[in-house]
């Protein structure tokens, strides 16, 4: 077995695409579009589907906005600098929500940012 991806509803997919493409770094690996169903399907990640797991970006026409709820938690992404990673985020226009330093009662070092419909994305400082 391989986790392939986590899917998130979306209120406006090329916002999105442009957040995970341009802040994130991300590449957008393929998309669809259902005309029966009214969705559009947008996979963005770091690498090959059949080498990494990646997003799947869902939106479903005219739903603008979609309430996160209580149970997800966040989408986690090692970087070599949390620090640099933020900063270069911040300068491509993301949004820092938990400053880069060590993680409570530890020394690993992560921040956080919000995606543009509010999801979070924690950034882990890995070697």
């Amino acid at each position: 077995m391989r986790l392939l991806h986590t899917m998130l509803r979306v209120g406006n997919l090329e916002r999105s695409i442009a957040f995970y493409t341009e802040v994130l770094g991300m590449r957008l690996l393929r998309q669809s579009v259902n005309e029966a169903y009214k969705y559009t399907l947008a996979f963005v990640g770091y690498g090959e589907e059949s080498e990494q797991a990646c997003l799947e970006l869902t939106y479903n026409w005219g739903v603008e906005a979609y309430e996160p709820g209580t149970a997800f938690g966040h989408v986690a992404i090692a970087v070599p600098d949390v620090y640099a990673a933020c900063a270069a985020i911040r300068e491509r226009g993301g949004v820092v929500s938990r400053e880069p330093g060590p993680v409570k009662g530890g020394t690993t070092e992560i921040a956080f940012v919000k995606d543009p419909d509010g999801y979070s994305i924690e950034l882990i400082q890995r070697p």
